[in-house]
């Protein structure tokens, strides 16, 4: 990062993704919050001609506040590293391996860490049968958010129709039951665990929406979880390759202790929006939301 005494930062906002709106509004509260911190601040709506509006800008630092396809899959990651630009978050192969839940879900299994069955499978197969006996949850390969997501219940009556804007190929995975639990990690430090409660399933509203979900942190379970979800998280984040902060899910059926303990997916570039859990997770530990933008501009770089 630039040695000025005042760096200039541009924030990578909104895109083309499905997430765009909630990228706008991470993207907001990052640059107040940045400005706050004393960083001179453009905020700038990521589309195609990003690389002209880089070259006018001259930035310092971009915070990639980006969501979803494109802003989170590598693709900006190797427009900034061909730019040199330095730039929060993760690089350029592990935001594509996060991205793609399979690979990443193989990795998982690599390295020793829990995770549950999974297929890919093609949309008209799955809409015509079940491809595993349900409950299962169908959701796309490469999106985030809970965008997308079908749950199949075991008594359901047949296989999910699925929207004719879901992938060409979807994954379908055995449903985990239990609690939703969530980690933060911040280079090589993970944070606390967030219990998720929600009077259902947790979707894009009960993420994004005030009122959608009530968070718990830290969570009020046994040490034994508590501190395996931390192992877990930083496993995950290591293991994928991921820099700056991520965020590690799972959930927990508490009936069956430490074996019920299940990874779904790691979040390179967690929500920055007033109900999102990293920001909440840092705060736990004492760091303001300026403070948390702060320190991710800090860490940017290159070549991550």
């Amino acid at each position: 990062m630039s040695s000025r005494a005042n760096p200039k930062v541009a924030v990578l906002m909104g895109g083309p993704s499905a997430e765009r709106e909630v990228s706008l509004t991470s993207g907001r509260e990052c640059a107040t919050a940045l400005r706050e911190a004393g960083y001179e601040v453009v905020e700038v709506d990521a589309g195609l001609d990003l690389v002209a509006r880089l070259n006018e800008i001259k930035p310092d630092v971009c915070f990639n506040a980006l969501h979803g396809r494109w802003g989170e899959d590598g693709c900006v990651q190797g427009i900034l590293e061909w730019l040199g630009i330095p730039y929060t978050h993760s690089g350029v192969l592990a935001s594509a391996l996060a991205m793609d839940k399979q690979r990443s879900k193989d990795v998982y299994k690599s390295a020793g860490l829990p995770v549950v069955e999974s297929v890919i499978a093609a949309r008209d197969t799955v809409r015509q049968q079940h491809v595993m006996t349900p409950p299962y949850v169908v959701k796309p390969n490469s999106e985030g958010s809970s965008v997308g997501v079908y749950l199949v219940n075991e008594a359901a009556n047949g296989p999910p129709q699925l929207s004719d804007d879901m992938p060409e190929h979807v994954m379908v995975e055995t449903f985990a039951p239990g609690r939703e639990m969530t980690t933060t990690v911040m280079g090589d430090r993970a944070l606390s665990v967030t219990d998720i409660l929600t009077d259902g399933w947790y979707d894009y509203d009960a993420k994004y929406k005030v009122g959608g979900s009530r968070h718990v942190i830290p969570a009020d379970i046994p040490k034994q979880i508590f501190d395996a979800c931390l192992d877990y998280a930083l496993r995950a984040h290591n293991v994928l390759g991921c820099r700056g902060v991520s965020r590690t899910d799972f959930r927990w059926d508490e009936t069956r202790g430490l074996d019920g303990l299940i990874l779904l997916e790691t979040n390179t570039q967690p929500g920055m929006t007033p109900t999102s859990l990293a920001p909440e997770q840092a705060t736990e530990i004492g760091m303001s939301f300026s403070e948390l933008c702060a320190w991710m501009v800090e860490d940017a770089s290159c070549n991550r």
